[in-house]
């Protein structure tokens, strides 16, 4: 494939040059002949000239037209890949997904600009997926891997911790791309839990207490609850006490579990 054409820096465009690094993403993923692969942002094909000699089927979801089409050129003569040109966070992920009895595998170099957006359509998807290897900028993978009540702990952490067991893998340098971002980033994995790592009750619910925990973070529980209005004052300090938790602490400082037993509380209203 062409590399003449300059990285798109509207596009949040690094790819990845690092053979050793390449190696390692693919060594995380665990791969074997049978396995289905979604790749996002392929861009130059760094990652899935290794993914196809891998894996028994591969999606590529690609949002550069030219690249999309230089895809479409170089695999069009094998029948297990698919080339998608099309936005991640437009394409219809259940239907390409349901395309295939096997549970999927995720690989992919996040552009940084849409890293959470796409970590929350992943997340809607779950259910259909064995593994992600995900590469994302450093800060964005500490917030994942946090424990409670550090800064780099909030919404992310709390959403996607229920569903997945996750692991910063290792750490990428900026000179491992081209261009060279001025940040470093970190390879995750993320394995798909076949239960919630607590009950929540309604997740809809869940996801409302955790993200108005964390709209103001420098307010207590209590007040950011209330602006929230997921329930009358009242209400909201009589589940507080219930559940055993002081309305004067801040959002970052509860546990999963009980932000878990907060939202059961508000859900059996």
């Amino acid at each position: 494939m062409s590399a003449a054409r300059r990285p798109l820096k509207s596009l949040g465009q690094n790819f990845l040059v690092d053979g050793n690094i390449i190696d390692k993403i693919i060594d995380s993923a665990h791969l074997v002949p049978e396995d289905a692969v979604l790749e996002i942002g392929p861009g130059r094909g760094a990652l899935t000239e290794l993914l196809v000699r891998q894996a028994g089927r591969l999606v590529l979801v690609e949002y550069d037209h030219a690249l999309a089409a230089a895809l479409k050129r170089r695999y069009q003569d094998d029948p297990r890949i698919t080339v998608i040109d099309g936005d991640i966070l437009a394409v219809d992920l259940e239907a390409i997904l349901g395309d295939s009895e096997s549970r999927w595998k995720v690989v992919a170099n996040l552009p940084y600009n849409i890293s959470t957006a796409v970590l929350f359509r992943l997340l809607d998807v779950r259910n259909r997926l064995s593994r992600m290897i995900l590469m994302l900028q450093k800060e964005v993978g500490d917030r994942l891997v946090a424990p409670p009540d550090c800064p780099d702990y909030g919404v992310t952490t709390a959403l996607l911790g229920l569903w997945f067991d996750m692991r910063r893998e290792f750490l990428v340098s900026p000179g491992c791309f081209h261009p060279s971002p001025k940040v470093y980033s970190a390879v995750l994995s993320f394995v798909p839990l076949t239960v919630p790592r607590a009950a929540v009750g309604d997740e809809a619910v869940y996801r409302q207490v955790v993200k108005s925990a964390f709209a103001m973070r420098r307010k207590t529980l209590i007040n950011c609850l209330k602006a929230s209005e997921l329930a009358p004052t009242e209400e909201l300090r009589r589940i507080l006490a219930e559940c055993g938790i002081d309305g004067q602490r801040r959002g970052e400082t509860l546990s999963l579990d009980e932000f878990a037993a907060l939202s059961r509380s508000l859900s059996h209203m």
